[in-house]
């Protein structure tokens, strides 16, 4: 609890991984992977209760395993590879005040995500319920570099061009002269609970950055991604424990 309002940490983690089987449960610098998001969330001082929102069974006992109770198992219609991480949220909020427990924040944390700081899960927390009469929601920024939209390239009938269309006489060589841009890392993501229900949506009318360093930018998919989050933990570790 921060300034009495009660959060709520939800850790979504599917069982059907196609980039990388089992991805969430893989052994991960001497742990599943799952189990960094689950020890950071534990770590908080504001977090009041930690859901892992799963339709499996070996995900949850994992869970259990490591501390966490998974009082349900997620309808498997809410763990497809296309549904919505609004739903999965809103069917737990549902289930909680079926309980009688309300919550005012609610956090998410993609265990695909783990290059999280220690103090990132509070930081983002504070930050939206200290500007709680200014932004409704908090989501983690990263700026992307030589991936910057302005850069990317498509090829059209066998020919490279620009995905966006640059004016004539534009520089597109000088990256540091284009606009910044950012991609949203499952680090965080912190709502309001009711703005949440309300907008279905993290990307709310009023939601404010929470930008994260260039070696948090990583949300692994596959066995690139996870070796390369891997070796950046072993470099950052005194960080992020």
């Amino acid at each position: 609890m921060y300034k009495n309002k009660k959060i709520l940490a939800i850790i979504p983690a599917r069982g059907g991984s196609k980039g990388l089987p089992k991805k969430n449960i893989r052994i991960f610098l001497g742990k599943p992977l799952i189990v960094w998001s689950i020890e950071q969330a534990k770590r908080s001082n504001y977090v009041d209760a930690i859901l892992v929102s799963t339709e499996n069974q070996e995900i949850a006992n994992v869970a259990r395993k490591n501390g966490i109770q998974v009082p349900f198992l997620r309808p498997k219609a809410l763990a497809t590879d296309k549904s919505p991480s609004i739903d999965l949220i809103i069917h737990a909020l549902d289930w909680f005040e079926k309980k009688g427990k309300l919550f005012d924040i609610l956090v998410l944390l993609q265990p695909t995500s783990p290059l999280r700081k220690r103090n990132d899960l509070d930081s983002a927390i504070k930050k939206l319920i200290d500007n709680g009469d200014k932004a409704n929601c908090v989501i983690g920024l990263g700026e992307v570099l030589h991936e910057n939209p302005y850069l990317i390239k498509k090829v059209d009938n066998g020919y490279v061009s620009h995905v966006i269309k640059m004016k004539k006489n534009s520089n597109t060589h000088q990256r540091q002269q284009l606009p910044k841009s950012y991609f949203p890392y499952g680090v965080i993501f912190a709502s309001k609970v009711t703005t949440l229900r309300k907008e279905k949506t993290f990307y709310q009318k009023k939601t404010m950055p929470y930008f994260i360093e260039r070696w948090q930018n990583f949300d692994i998919d596959d066995i690139y991604d996870f070796l390369c989050a891997e070796a950046i933990i072993k470099e950052k570790l005194d960080e992020i424990i």
